[in-house]
């Protein structure tokens, strides 16, 4: 369940990347929507990040070392 919700997330903040490109080459900066892009990829990644710290503390997600 957490692995799927990590996994939402980051297409989440990949869908936003290139919305905000989209907006950016189609209104040529003019309006607030890349802007806002910007701000829904920065909330998206920050609750990303949480989302992971959280489950490394809890021990829910553990990290393998390479051999």
């Amino acid at each position: 369940m957490l692995k799927t919700l990590i996994i939402i997330l980051m297409l989440a903040v990949i869908v936003s990347l290139f919305s905000g490109l989209f907006f950016l080459i189609k209104d040529g900066g003019k309006t607030n929507r890349v802007v806002n892009s910007l701000a829904i990829r920065v909330t998206l990644s920050v609750l990303l990040l949480s989302v992971i710290l959280l489950t490394l503390w809890h021990g829910d997600l553990s990290l393998h070392s390479t051999p």
